[in-house]
């Protein structure tokens, strides 16, 4: 073995009964560790992307309406280490005194968050206080952001209960949370995405 983390992967090997010389395992340890590097990067916060974000306005037009972007997530359960994969659908409303951020970087802080061991309480919550403090600048805050993930996760799926079905979470800040037309607004609009 290489690497003390090889090791691990190929003690993993054996106890669960297979053979590590055989010819598809041979290089396993190795290929794991990579992975891991890769699917668990939300753990090196320099590999944080860089969100962009730009002041309103700065283009000659003033936006203080709502925003949505949808996309797709995986992640991993911290209590079985299995994966959890789903939709995610974020809106915001940018302060005319605020800013904006590019669309493109929710996807990758998406992606960032979900890059470790979780539970989807806890990547909901932390994608939305991130996205809030990039755009809160000089005591300006969004007028409201919300974000909703739904995620099958394979600890129910393929183990334990063995029921397919998905999971939601919603987090919800300022004009989301605080105003009942606000909050149906964003969440009927995600609905028809």
């Amino acid at each position: 073995m290489s690497s003390a983390k090889e090791s691990i992967v190929h003690n993993m090997l054996v106890a669960i009964g297979e053979d590590t010389q055989r010819e598809g395992l041979i290089d396993t340890p190795e290929r794991v560790v990579r992975m891991w590097k890769e699917i668990f990067r939300g753990y090196d916060p320099t590999q944080r992307p860089k969100v962009s974000v730009f002041t309103n306005g700065a283009d000659g037009l003033v936006y203080d309406q709502m925003i949505i972007d949808t996309g797709d997530f995986y992640s991993h359960c911290e209590h079985h280490m299995v994966p959890f994969f789903g939709r995610y659908w974020f809106g915001y409303i940018p302060n005319p005194k605020g800013k904006i951020i590019g669309l493109s970087k929710v996807a990758r802080l998406v992606d960032y968050h979900a890059a470790r061991l979780q539970i989807q309480e806890r990547l909901v919550h932390d994608i939305v206080e991130d996205l809030w403090q990039t755009l809160s600048e000089e005591a300006v805050c969004p007028i409201g952001m919300g974000l909703i993930m739904e995620g099958e996760h394979l600890c129910k799926t393929m183990r334990g209960a063995k029921k397919k079905g998905k999971m939601i979470t919603i987090k919800l800040k300022g004009v989301f949370l605080d105003n009942l037309n606000a909050k149906n607004e964003f969440l009927q609009q995600a609905q028809k995405i």
